[in-house]
């Protein structure tokens, strides 16, 4: 495996990842009633809560891919 193939799937992992985003997005933006009516099913929360700890994944997820694929992909850009 040499840099250019590390690149192109770093640039893949970007995209994935990317739709990944987007869809968690649209999922809880059109049907936010609903994800949270199946998950107060299972678990004991508030909506407030429900709100919280998805904006919390969101920017863990966000911060994650930025640090561990986009970085590393920009490196190897700048470099080679």
């Amino acid at each position: 495996m040499n840099v250019l193939d590390v690149q192109s799937v770093l640039g893949w992992c970007i995209v994935i990842n990317l739709g990944v985003l987007i869809y968690w997005f649209l999922f809880l933006r059109f049907a936010h009633d609903w994800v949270y009516q199946m998950h107060s099913r299972w678990f004991r929360i508030s909506e407030a809560r429900f709100d919280e700890i998805h904006y919390t994944a969101f920017a863990y997820y966000k911060l994650s891919v930025f640090i561990f694929v986009v970085v590393p992909y920009l490196a190897l850009k700048i470099v080679f």
